[in-house]
């Protein structure tokens, strides 16, 4: 395994404000329309910045399927009235929106930029469920994979039943996360989830009597089909002031991946050493493949990525020295998993999170209090830029002006956690923000 690469920083970048475009399906705005609403939310809220402040736009967006349009982010650009200004789009799956993040991170730490506008926005209303899941699935190889039925459903139903059966999951344990995330998900007004279920709070149960989709998948294990924009502002250490007293800090940043096909995954060298005590935690009932830790139950892109932040943001332990984390939910499963990997916790052991409530609002560590890809929704574009829009309110204690809601309002956090992801764990990011 080749050793992880931590940057020299040549200046420090902090997140000055930020906005998002509510999240439905469908939404009547085209994408430019809802980008402006969210850059509009980020002005307000920063009054001392204006447009003539912005020299370098970078766009996040999945799919020109979805978009139906090449190079969308040259519309955006012209709509926000920022040309000349250079812009360029990140693609990553659904990790795109935390590496546009990176993209702009790296701009200004690297002094080619001083104020670096970061938009993400995908529109997934104008096709159906089905065409938008075909979609989706063009991002497994369209030679081998996608023609076999690679769905992602399907991929994430078989990792999460390993998973069950090597570590003692069960479908009330991703259960619970569903009914949190959702739940949460109803003090947000951003979020997609209370327009889908009239406001009401589920249960256990409700999800469990869900339709299955794909054993141990049901539909309220799955994240949301959705339509919306956000943006955050990044700034240059030697000129935050002129904007903000409450500067939020991007203190760690990286970015890891696996292969490709989820199915070369169990018997590669490359994870050697990456946990090294993963074959002391096999069960003795399973077979082992020549790597254990990550095979395919868990996603060693991920512990790449957040060895990456840790390190850059000195953090030891991350169970007791992050107060907030927004994980990319697109199925409960996987929630449960990335708690394993972000190192929350030993492999196998993601259960108890969940199971003991060191997961919920002012516990342990907060997961997801803006309800989640689950409850908020998933623009894939979008995503992890909105995530990281209600990091910054938390971490300055916006959330009841925001949500009109206290209730998930995270009491004097500090340092959250931003993870984004995509495919099956092909690439995974992850940064920490601190005030």
């Amino acid at each position: 395994m080749c050793s992880m690469f931590v940057p020299n920083i040549v200046r420090n970048v902090a997140i000055i404000t930020g906005g998002i475009s509510r999240y439905a399906r469908p939404r009547n705005e085209n994408q430019e329309e809802m980008v402006a609403e969210a850059f509009m939310e980020a002005l307000d809220d920063c009054p001392d910045l204006t447009i003539r402040d912005i020299d370098n736009h970078v766009c996040s967006y999945f799919s020109d399927h979805f978009e139906q349009q090449l190079a969308m982010a040259w519309i955006i650009h012209d709509y926000l009235g920022l040309t000349p200004k250079p812009v360029f789009r990140v693609e990553d799956g659904g990790a795109g929106p935390l590496a546009a993040i990176r993209a702009g991170f790296a701009l200004v730490a690297s002094g080619l930029s001083d104020v670096c506008l970061v938009t993400g926005v995908e529109k997934q209303g104008e096709v159906g469920t089905a065409k938008a899941n075909e979609f989706i699935a063009l991002a497994s190889d369209t030679d081998f994979e996608f023609p076999a039925g690679g769905y992602y459903t399907g991929y994430y139903a078989a990792m999460a039943a390993r998973h069950m059966y090597l570590y003692g999951d069960t479908e009330e344990d991703f259960a619970l996360i569903a009914v949190k995330n959702k739940n949460y998900a109803l003090d947000n007004p951003y979020a997609q989830w209370p327009q889908e279920n009239g406001g009401k709070e589920i249960t256990v149960d409700d999800v469990l009597n869900s339709r299955l989709l794909a054993w141990p998948l049901k539909t309220m294990d799955c994240c949301l089909l959705t339509e919306g924009a956000s943006c955050i502002v990044l700034a240059a250490e030697d000129i935050v002031h002129k904007y903000t007293d409450e500067p939020v800090w991007i203190d760690g940043i990286g970015l890891g991946t696996d292969f490709m096909r989820p199915g070369d995954r169990p018997d590669s060298p490359t994870w050697s050493a990456i946990n090294r005590d993963s074959k002391k935690r096999y069960p003795d009932y399973a077979l082992k493949p020549r790597e254990p830790y990550p095979e395919i139950s868990n996603f060693g892109a991920c512990k790449i990525a957040a060895k990456t932040a840790y390190k850059m943001a000195e953090i030891a332990n991350p169970l007791q020295e992050i107060d907030i984390i927004e994980i990319h939910d697109a199925y409960d499963s996987s929630e449960l998993q990335t708690y394993e990997d972000l190192m929350l916790c030993k492999v196998g052991e993601g259960k108890n999170l969940i199971r003991e409530g060191q997961v919920y609002v002012n516990s342990d560590v907060t997961v997801n209090p803006s309800g989640g890809l689950e409850g908020m929704g998933h623009p894939v574009g979008s995503t992890a830029i909105g995530q990281c829009v209600e990091l910054l309110w938390q971490l300055k204690q916006m959330i009841p002006k925001k949500h009109f809601s206290s209730k998930t309002q995270v009491d004097n956090a500090e340092t959250a956690l931003l993870h984004s992801h995509a495919g099956t764990g092909t690439a995974i990011a992850v940064a920490i923000l601190r005030r």
